[in-house]
């Protein structure tokens, strides 16, 4: 899906409807010793079987993108949830 280099929407820390500068949010990477990965690591030793219920049903074909605007007035950035789409192209 092609989206807009920039587009004209609320910003909330000016409350006017301004300009702003339109980017895609790259999710950073997992941590891998985080609280629930360690959980799940220690439920996971041993003997046995699965140690949770496998989840019903397939995964989501594609993933919600992140979008992050920035107002051209006072610089603010703000975070919006775009459309569910696999290729997200900006420009044009």
């Amino acid at each position: 899906m092609k989206y807009p280099k920039k587009m004209r929407t609320h910003c909330p820390k000016c409350n006017a409807h301004t300009e702003h500068k339109v980017q895609k949010e790259s999710s950073g990477q997992a941590r891998s010793d985080s609280w629930g990965q360690r959980q799940y690591k220690r439920v996971k030793k041993g003997y046995g079987g699965q140690p949770r219920p496998k989840q019903k049903g397939g995964p989501k074909v594609s993933d919600k993108t992140v979008i992050v605007l920035e107002c051209t007035e006072c610089g603010k950035k703000h975070v919006r949830t775009g459309p569910r789409t696999k290729k997200l192209s900006i420009g044009e």
